[in-house]
């Protein structure tokens, strides 16, 4: 396991809990972040119809949810492995809510969200913790960790991204909505769109009386990693974060052959692109006039190096696996290195760390649960 924390090989230290960060930040560093927040929120708002009020509905639990893969996943014991208090009557005691956020107008703007955590007698306020699934998985797929972290005294809360889950009809809505963005321009299917819903998420946990809006943690595996990386940059009332398999650097893999990782993910839209473009295979520039369509800037002025820095101080941990060839580790070279400086500007150099698990390619395994589990608790359970 590679362990780099302020940007080398050192020891492995404990973060400092986010309310103990120091507040002079670099005046320079801080305009940018405004700024460059500013310009992904309006790109965000460009592309849907005006807002709507926060409006929250009951909802019931999803008996066979819908997975966009086969053969349908059953179990992980990978999630199983998060540790979790063991409470004899958990059954009884645990308690889950299902609803829908309205996000904006249409059928995507409808955000089912689950939600579990232990009944409480006491009126103290509790750590929330946003938990995004990866392709083609649904917010029920995550139930082992929302279980063990509710088990923890955490609010844990899961919800379907666009056009998975609750939101997709069949096996192919999110295929089809990636093709039809690139065909249109007129929806973000690939990370931003589900940002949006994240912003408004965090609207929703600020007002339910039993969190603490300054206590709201941000994880996900995969396209889930690249969803809690987003939310963050964008949303600050995500105070700890921590990506899985999630975060890599778009024009780096364009630059240095490394992208067919990444586009095999998602391949039916680049090969629809292809085919439109007039080109006999998927290349470089396919690849980045894929990525300027379906999520605009994001090998641009949104990638890695500008956008994961605007996360500091607040703590960050990012998990990847060291052969991992859908976020290679060597592209995060240049965020690394920014989120390290202003850490260190910030009088906070423990509150960012990067794991690179020897051996391990695109997957989550039960070190990067523990380690996140650890990060949280150390955290957010001040």
């Amino acid at each position: 396991m590679l362990v780099r924390n302020v940007g080398s090989i050192l020891q492995m230290q404990s973060a400092q809990p986010y309310g103990r960060v120091s507040k002079n930040r670099n005046k320079i560093m801080a305009i940018d972040a405004h700024n460059l927040r500013s310009q992904f929120l309006h790109l965000l708002r460009t592309r849907r119809t005006p807002q709507v009020p926060l409006c929250v509905i009951p909802g019931k639990p999803v008996n066979d949810p819908l997975y966009q893969e086969f053969p349908k996943p059953i179990f992980s014991e990978v999630m199983a492995s998060c540790p979790k208090e063991d409470i004899p009557n958990m059954k009884e005691l645990l308690l889950e809510q299902n609803f829908y956020l309205t996000t904006e107008e249409g059928e995507q703007g409808r955000l089912p969200f689950l939600v579990l955590s232990m009944k409480e007698t006491n009126k103290k306020k509790r750590p929330a913790i946003v938990f995004l699934h990866s392709t083609n998985k649904c917010k029920e797929w995550l139930r082992p960790l929302l279980q063990a972290y509710a088990s923890r005294g955490y609010i844990a809360v899961a919800i379907d991204s666009r056009y998975h889950g609750e939101r997709a009809t069949n096996m192919t809505t999110y295929r089809d909505a990636l093709i039809s963005s690139w065909k249109k321009g007129d929806t973000m299917p690939f990370i931003y769109d589900t940002v949006w819903d994240l912003i408004k998420l965090a609207d929703y946990l600020t007002e339910r009386e039993d969190s603490d809006s300054s206590r709201i943690g941000i994880t996900g595996e995969s396209l889930g990693g690249m969803h809690a990386w987003f939310a963050a940059f964008a949303d600050t009332r995500y105070s700890v974060v921590v990506p899985i398999n999630g975060v890599q650097g778009f024009r780096w893999a364009i630059e240095h052959d490394r992208w067919q990782g990444r586009v095999d993910s998602i391949k039916d839209v680049f090969e629809e692109a292809c085919s439109d473009l007039g080109k006999n295979e998927i290349d470089k520039e396919v690849v980045e006039k894929v990525w300027d369509r379906i999520a605009p800037g994001l090998a641009s002025q949104f990638d890695s190096p500008y956008t994961v820095p605007v996360i500091a101080p607040r703590p960050l941990l990012i998990l990847n696996g060291e052969e991992d060839p859908r976020c290679p580790i060597a592209g995060l070279d240049i965020p690394t290195s920014s989120v390290c400086k202003a850490c260190a500007d910030a009088d906070c150099p423990l509150n960012f760390k990067v794991i690179a698990q020897a051996g391990v390619g695109h997957q989550m395994t039960p070190l990067m649960v523990n380690e996140a589990s650890n990060w949280f608790d150390r955290l957010l359970k001040v």
